[in-house]
């Protein structure tokens, strides 16, 4: 072996091998350049060659999802330089991946060692995998709320709760922003920070967002047409990168909007700051049709890490939305209350209005009012209440 570099990438001449049969793998490669050939060596000292790979492929990634030793070997048939994947660095990437993605790699693994070894591996896989399904419970419990989720889109089972929005000057009502609630037939209340990823990684999250935007504007009119409130309060709303992504998102919600006598300026969509990061472009045409139809766009938990304030004032957006960790800081942090005075500057730079998340102390609201918040929100004033309760809250306020 001919090895030139031993730190990340390495050079492989032709008939050099990478890998051997039995080994206990610890790195796998993506092949940079070159080609190689995967080969078996058979009882009787045959070698069966099983295929080849070349540029942009990877080779040896079988033991590091496993752990156990090399399936075949691997040589050179052409000058070849490859890229380290550590084990580690495998790990840290298959601990982030979704339940249900680790377990059909776990499956897909057992089975292909099955065909390659024959029928006593093939029940050694067997019994693997019925270890693993012990294992992979968390993926089995996916998949079934997964399908409850869907059902709950289908049956009702899904509210919506609303937090009030102050002005912070006249200490009136402007508005409420709307957090989907779930509850279970038999599990009861399901937190929001179970069902919402799992509802984005399903791609179920754009179905319940269509709810919730309808289930919105349906609950303003019902406060004037029922309760004889005829303030024009407006609705936040919040919605994902895969919201965003559909093409006929604007359209669903000019749709949602028609023969509810609802103007779209009441209605505000929601984003985070890393939906814009993942497709800037996209998420710029999509939020200017959705102004052009008259709705306004917050930007939700400003600060978090994400911006990239390059092209910040690129996006269309009325509203900047402070996040409740720097809010929470600011009275005894200096540092904190200068982040939230500049993000207030900055704002207000570029032509939007503020709102503070998550006020819970006088001392926070006093601290806002003072540099020049425009909004809050938070339990100080009230928690998000479903819709009779908040009926009631604003009777009771007004």
């Amino acid at each position: 072996m001919s090895l030139i570099n031993r730190t990340k990438h390495l050079v492989f001449e032709p008939g050099n091998v990478i890998m051997r049969q039995g080994d206990l793998g610890e790195v796998a490669y993506l092949i940079e350049d070159g080609q190689v050939e995967i080969f078996v060596t058979n009882p009787d000292g045959t070698e069966q060659i099983l295929g080849h790979r070349g540029t942009g492929t990877i080779i040896g990634e079988m033991a590091l999802v496993d752990n156990k030793v090399r399936t075949a070997s691997i040589r050179a048939t052409r000058a070849s330089t490859l890229i380290a994947i550590t084990r580690e660095d495998f790990g840290r990437r298959l601990a982030h991946a979704d339940p249900v993605m680790k377990m059909v790699m776990q499956v897909i693994l057992a089975r292909y060692r099955a065909v390659l070894h024959g029928t006593d591996s093939a029940r050694e896989s067997a019994e693997e995998m019925e270890r693993d399904a012990v294992v992979s419970q968390k993926a089995f419990e996916t998949i079934r709320m997964t399908h409850d989720f869907r059902e709950a889109i289908l049956g009702y089972q899904l509210r919506l709760h609303y937090q009030p929005i102050i002005d912070i000057v006249n200490d009136k009502v402007v508005g409420f922003e709307a957090l989907m609630r779930w509850h279970h037939p038999v599990k009861g209340m399901v937190s929001p920070g179970t069902f919402i990823p799992l509802a984005e990684d399903s791609g179920l999250i754009v179905h319940a967002s269509r709810w919730a935007l309808r289930e919105g504007v349906y609950m303003l009119n019902r406060l004037k047409l029922d309760h004889g409130m005829t303030n024009d309060w407006f609705m936040s709303l919040n919605f994902t990168g895969l919201d965003l992504a559909a093409e006929d998102f604007a359209d669903n919600v000019s749709e949602a909007m028609q023969g509810t006598g609802v103007h779209p300026s009441r209605i505000k969509l929601e984003i985070t700051e890393r939906m814009l990061i993942d497709d800037p472009e996209g998420a710029i045409a999509t939020l200017k049709r959705c102004r052009d139809a008259g709705l306004t766009v917050a930007l939700d938990d400003f600060g978090t890490g994400y911006s990239s304030l390059s092209y910040l004032h690129k996006f269309p957006i009325d509203t900047m939305k402070i996040d409740r960790s720097f809010i929470v800081e600011m009275v005894q942090s200096p540092a904190s209350l200068t982040l939230v005075k500049t993000i207030i500057s900055l704002a207000k730079g570029l032509g939007m209005s503020v709102v503070a998340e998550g006020v819970e102390k006088k001392e926070e609201l006093d601290l806002l009012m003072a540099h020049g918040c425009d909004m809050v929100q938070g339990y100080y004033f009230a928690r998000p209440m479903q819709e009779s309760d908040l009926v009631l809250w604003l009777e009771k306020r007004k």
